[in-house]
């Protein structure tokens, strides 16, 4: 009897020693188990050299097939982006005119491919607001009127006095009037064009009192039959 009971006190004790030391075996396991498996889970996301090889080739091929339509997209931003300042110089020069009672004068060098504004120089001596712009590497601009687009220095492309000695007397111009008005001998079209051809014109309206921005279609509906 007693050596069962020693037996059973061993039996309990051992179930003891078991119970307090599973606990503990448990929470290594875990520790184990935490350790392990945000590594093995980081593992299974990563990629491989040859997925990334892949990843990259698609890149460039994307690339080299969409390089085109984007060359061709940002041209067309360029010209379209030139058409619309010459506009606003127009619409300055008017306003310009208007508000000081000063001829206004908006200029074009074709062979130096600038542009500008200033104050007709035989009623000013130095016009502190005159702007002079560049065109766009990618935009070449002609001069003309509806039938005639290519510039050509005449006696009406003169502006200013005979005693005027402003270095773009002689070139392509609008006049605008001290009362905003344009003046006769203003050139009624301006062609911008890409290198792809395309072209926008910015040519004078039907009642001739300020200027606007035409595509292809637009210019020709308005050229003389």
């Amino acid at each position: 009897m007693k050596v069962w009971r020693q037996g059973n006190f061993g039996a309990r004790l051992c179930a003891t020693h078991q119970s307090q030391q599973a606990p503990g075996r448990y929470h290594c396991a875990n520790k184990q188990r935490a350790a392990v498996g945000p590594l093995t889970t980081s593992a299974l996301r990563a990629f491989t050299l040859v997925e990334l090889i892949v990843v990259m080739a698609l890149l460039v091929s994307v690339i080299a097939l969409a390089s085109p339509s984007l060359a061709g997209f940002f041209r067309g931003r360029a010209l379209d982006a030139e058409a619309r300042r010459f506009m606003s110089l127009t619409r300055l020069g008017q306003t310009r005119a208007a508000a000081e009672g000063l001829p206004m004068i908006l200029w074009v060098d074709l062979q130096q491919r600038t542009y500008g504004l200033e104050a007709d120089s035989s009623f000013v001596e130095e016009d502190t607001k005159a702007v002079e712009y560049t065109l766009d590497g990618n935009v070449t601009m002609e001069v003309g009127t509806a039938n005639q687009l290519q510039s050509s220095i005449t006696s009406d492309t003169l502006f200013g006095s005979a005693n005027s000695v402003s270095k773009h007397a002689s070139l392509p111009h609008i006049r605008f009037e001290p009362d905003g008005a344009i003046s006769e001998g203003s050139r009624e079209n301006f062609r911008l064009m890409d290198r792809d051809g395309v072209s926008l014109w910015v040519g004078l309206t039907a009642n001739r009192l300020n200027y606007e921005i035409r595509n292809q279609e637009l210019q020709l509906a308005t050229q003389p039959r």
